[in-house]
């Protein structure tokens, strides 16, 4: 299975992270580690939102989608309440 996450900042909370990832408990790990140079500096992380797919391509594809314009508005629609 591949994942599709989405993770806030706990100290910076207007900081958002989406990402895919193969082991979801391991990415979250990784980033709360300081391990991805990008997420580094707003450590530690919590996790929000993920969904299950079944390939990677579609994890990927769904990915690019909630980095785009659209994807981020039906995130704050519909995914997560802030």
């Amino acid at each position: 299975m591949w994942y599709v996450d989405i993770l806030r900042s706990v100290s910076f909370p207007e900081q958002e992270y989406t990402g895919a990832s193969s082991d979801l408990k391991r990415r979250l790990s990784d980033h709360n580690a300081g391990n991805s140079p990008h997420t580094a500096k707003f450590a530690p992380w919590q996790l929000l939102w993920y969904c299950a797919f079944p390939d990677k391509m579609a994890a990927l594809a769904f990915e690019t989608y909630l980095k785009s314009h659209s994807g981020r508005a039906f995130v704050r629609k519909r995914l997560i309440n802030r």
